[in-house]
């Protein structure tokens, strides 16, 4: 079982950056390829940006190519979201979740998540 906490989550105005983090407890972490997903209320989770389990890969939903980066440390069991040129419609909750599936873009595929941190960007 994998066990994730999110943290680095703010306020921030817009053009500004953040760096978000996924701490991990387990010692299959490096194993599973990994997410950022993102939710508004009243909405679905969005897919953000995913890494493959060594890190060879990363996706990302095209509004955030370009300015966001996921990075991982397996030897720290830690997942990393910089986000720069934040913009007021990256608002949201950020979660972050492992899977051992290889459709990363999909939320149901995913098996472990976190309980999120908040991200507000002001105009």
């Amino acid at each position: 079982q994998v066990q994730l906490v999110e943290s680095g989550g703010g306020l921030v105005q817009a053009g500004g950056s953040l760096r978000l983090s996924c701490a991990a407890s387990g010692r299959t972490f490096s194993r599973y390829a990994m997410g950022w997903f993102r939710q508004v209320p009243g909405n679905g989770r969005e897919f953000v940006a995913a890494i493959s389990w060594i890190g060879g890969s990363a996706y990302y939903v095209d509004s955030v190519k370009g300015r966001f980066t996921i990075s991982r440390d397996n030897a720290k069991n830690t997942l990393y979201l910089q986000m720069n040129s934040l913009k007021p419609e990256d608002t949201a909750v950020y979660y972050c979740a492992s899977t051992a599936n290889t459709m990363v873009r999909i939320p149901t595929q995913y098996n472990y998540w976190g309980q999120g941190t908040q991200v507000t960007v002001s105009s």
